[in-house]
């Protein structure tokens, strides 16, 4: 956390381009009080005005009056998008004291708050090692903000995790999900496209019986989400015919094997019915070679038939995200777009250097399912790359501008008291004393933060 963070709070700290803003600079603890306020200067600085020395006409470092009574406040109005500097300087000396940041936005993310989250990542119930419920308390001490569990073949992990927590107050928001692997059907029938149903209301998985299904017997609340419609299963002949069918409908090119693509497009089709997002999955993973070949990657990114591209995944090495950023990019100089996200496909949440590899910032209007797959496919989104000590952004610039903002200016304070809801919330799944109650005294608060700090 930058250390002047630590001395003084200042608030709000986003707010509408081209509106009268009422700041306030808090110092926090005596430390840090301001001795003598009439011997400062304030002055604001857009990062993105130039120099003063160099651009002198441009007028940046607009000096601006303020109030006193403990805190400095004042009153400016903040002409365009971009990241302010508020610093304080020594009237005598020129000398500068303080600087503090602040970001003002132009109208369509104003009423968008920003949320981190993991859209796909494992637990003991496939091949992960911790359980469901402890994996989300470890994930929000980590300071995310949403989180889908999505074991491979499996969707009632996730609702075993949302069962866990049913009834206590949480802020922490989890989503159903899996990741789909319908089955290989030999010679000629095959497909290891990963797929994640992020937030589906039905699974995808669960279409087809199996010994995944078998698990949880036939109770087909272990299949859908709040009593949402489940189709009807199939068996696997009848998932060949209906994929075939579907494939002979499509215009798909020479070498792009036929079933291949085509019960992907099932697959994000089914995603779609069950108002969940599609995503594809990590094409440039080493699994012997690049899992899926590369013009079957280039076809479908091209075409489209997913509703977000995992462009930062769960590896380390610089052939997996480092590739799929590079093709992302690419693409989008051809003329193609599509929404993308970052998640650690993670299978430890504890001791495992690849646990929070990446993320996705989100900016939505609330902290539900449907705003963040609504924001998300409306390309209100940014991929995080927390592999280095020093995180990397990809996705458009716009929105990387102001994510660096908050990763370095909010989400720290953000994030001490998500540690906070998550200690409890393992406290509680494990039986100790006093934790519901301890959920129940702090539940509100990262709301309130938000309230505080985002002026809309």
């Amino acid at each position: 956390m930058k250390t002047e963070l630590h001395y003084y709070d200042i608030f709000p700290k986003v707010f509408p381009a081209g509106k009268e803003i009422t700041v306030t600079i808090k110092p926090l603890g005596a430390h840090a009080e301001f001795k003598n306020p009439d011997k400062i200067v304030l002055k604001i600085f857009g990062l993105d005005d130039g120099n003063p020395r160099d651009y002198p006409h441009r007028k940046n470092g607009v000096k601006v009056p303020f109030e006193f009574n403990g805190c400095i406040k004042f009153t400016y109005t903040f002409p365009r998008e971009q990241q302010y500097f508020i610093r304080i300087f020594d009237k005598e000396t020129d000398k500068r004291l303080l600087q503090l940041s602040v970001y003002a936005l132009d109208e369509d993310l104003c009423g968008r708050y920003p949320l981190i989250g993991d859209l796909h990542m494992h637990t003991c119930r496939s091949d992960g090692r911790q359980a469901p419920a402890i994996v989300c308390a470890n994930y929000r001490k980590h300071g995310y903000d949403f989180f889908a569990i999505t074991d491979h073949n499996r969707y009632y992990p996730s609702l075993e995790a949302i069962e866990a927590y049913k009834d206590v107050p949480i802020e922490f928001n989890i989503v159903p999900g899996e990741e789909v692997h319908l089955p290989d059907l030999p010679p000629d029938h095959i497909n290891d496209v990963h797929i994640v149903n992020f937030g589906g209301k039905y699974s995808v998985n669960a279409i087809l019986k199996d010994e995944h299904t078998d698990e949880f017997g036939n109770d087909i609340d272990k299949r859908r989400f709040e009593g949402f419609p489940a189709p009807e299963q199939l068996d696997e002949d009848g998932y060949r015919a209906e994929v075939d069918a579907f494939a002979a409908t499509l215009n798909i090119p020479e070498g792009i094997e036929p079933f291949t693509y085509a019960s992907c497009v099932w697959v994000f089709n089914h995603i779609k019915k069950a108002e969940g997002l599609g995503i594809f999955c990590h094409p440039y993973w080493l699994s012997n070679v690049h899992q899926v070949p590369e013009n079957i990657t280039n076809y479908m990114l091209k075409t489209h038939p997913f509703d977000a591209f995992e462009v930062l995944g769960g590896e380390n090495y610089y052939e997996h995200n480092g590739f799929q950023t590079h093709k992302y990019y690419e693409i989008k100089a051809q003329g193609y777009n599509f929404p993308i996200v970052g998640s650690t496909d993670s299978h430890s949440s504890v001791n495992n250097e690849n646990a929070y590899v990446a993320s996705t910032m989100v900016f939505s209007p609330k902290n539900e399912r449907v705003a963040i797959i609504d924001s998300i496919k409306n390309y209100y989104s940014i991929a995080i790359d927390g592999i280095s000590k020093e995180f990397r952004l990809v996705g458009d610039f716009r929105l990387a501008r102001y994510a660096t903002f908050l990763l370095q200016d909010y989400f720290p304070l953000h994030d001490d008291l998500c540690y906070e809801e998550g200690r409890a919330m393992k406290d509680y799944v494990c039986g100790v004393e006093g934790a519901k109650e301890t959920l129940e005294f702090i539940s509100g608060r990262i709301q309130k933060q938000r309230e505080k700090y985002f002026a809309f």
